[in-house]
């Protein structure tokens, strides 16, 4: 029933009349949906703000396997979609066809570069929020072991990891620190099970304090160090209210200003192709600090934080790049 059921969305999604709006903006998510508390939410909610500040709808679609990006792309084009927004690297190779197929379309994506005249290509300077918090997590840490959890084993993961590990290590040499990915494909953003199972075999090592990068996968970590009375350490949205008191932070990755900016400058005629790289300096990457996890924060913790943001924004720190640099040092 659930393979018919997906047919009839697709089915649906290829239906309609191709429309010529100048302006009908469309999300395309990755696995795990719009409501994964993360990645793809951060994203929902940039176009819900644009939504609720300009009046304007837009189209979205949640991808249940990866045989879906390229029909959606596809559709939401011929059905006059533009610009039509991919949210995931995976969509990389569906979107380099599609978009040479309507040039005419605008389209973007995150995470992934895709060099094609009508495509932007929105990536972020994880490595530097993941340094702040791997900051935090050693300062907040008794036993000086903390943890990292990652999603799908992919280059972009492990420049999470890399920044986190030198975060740590910088601010306190003697640390350890514990690295599991949860799998090789897409599955691995969306089993919270086998995320609260690596978290645990962590916290078993003497880990007091875990990061995850893991997409739905990252619900069970967190929810596995809560239950631990450890602290854990969202990532992309702000996590902080999923467990008030047990995350220290969240590395906040600005998708959701990603994409509301990228449907205001169509709609404003600004749009641009190329490449946009948003780091602590654009605000495009973050930490979390509110009334959850408040009273975990010491203002000698803030203070460092404050300083290693200013250093790297001015150069002062250079945090390592995994995907530009290759093999992380730490």
């Amino acid at each position: 029933m659930k393979r018919i059921m997906l047919g009839v969305a697709a089915a649906a999604l290829l239906a309609g009349p191709v429309v010529a709006d100048e302006f009908a903006p469309a999300v395309v998510y990755d696995l795990g949906g719009k409501f994964d508390k993360s990645f793809n939410e951060s994203a929902y909610m940039g176009a819900e703000k644009f939504k609720a500040d300009t009046g304007t709808d837009y189209r979205d679609f949640e991808i249940q396997n990866d045989s879906q990006r390229e029909q959606a792309l596809r559709n939401f084009a011929r059905r006059g979609a533009n610009p039509v927004i991919a949210i995931g690297f995976s969509h990389a190779n569906a979107l380099e066809k599609v978009a040479e197929e309507f040039p005419e379309t605008k389209f973007a994506i995150v995470d992934m570069v895709v060099d094609k005249p009508n495509v932007r290509s929105i990536v972020f300077k994880e490595n530097e929020g993941s340094y702040i918090v791997g900051k935090l997590a050693i300062m907040a840490s008794e036993s000086k072991k903390v943890g990292f959890v990652g999603g799908m084993d992919v280059p972009l993961i492990r420049k999470f990891a890399c920044g986190y590990k030198q975060g740590v290590l910088e601010t306190n040499p003697d640390a350890e620190v514990f690295e599991n990915m949860t799998g090789n494909t897409g599955a691995a953003w969306t089993d919270p099970i086998k995320g609260g199972e690596l978290a645990k075999s962590q916290i078993d090592r003497g880990a007091d304090v875990i990061y995850h990068a893991a997409g739905g996968t990252g619900l069970g970590v967190l929810q596995a160090a809560a239950d631990a009375g450890k602290l854990g350490i969202g990532v992309d949205s702000n996590q902080n209210a999923l467990h008030p008191g047990q995350i220290l932070t969240s590395m906040l990755k600005r998708v959701d200003v990603a994409v509301a900016k990228t449907f205001t400058d169509a709609r404003d005629g600004e749009w641009t192709s190329g490449i946009y790289s948003l780091g602590l300096k654009e605000g495009g990457v973050d930490w979390a600090l509110d009334d959850n996890n408040k009273d975990l924060i010491t203002d000698e913790m803030k203070a460092a934080v404050e300083k290693a943001k200013a250093d790297i924004i001015a150069g002062d720190i250079k945090v390592h790049d995994y995907i530009a640099e290759g093999e992380c040092p730490f």
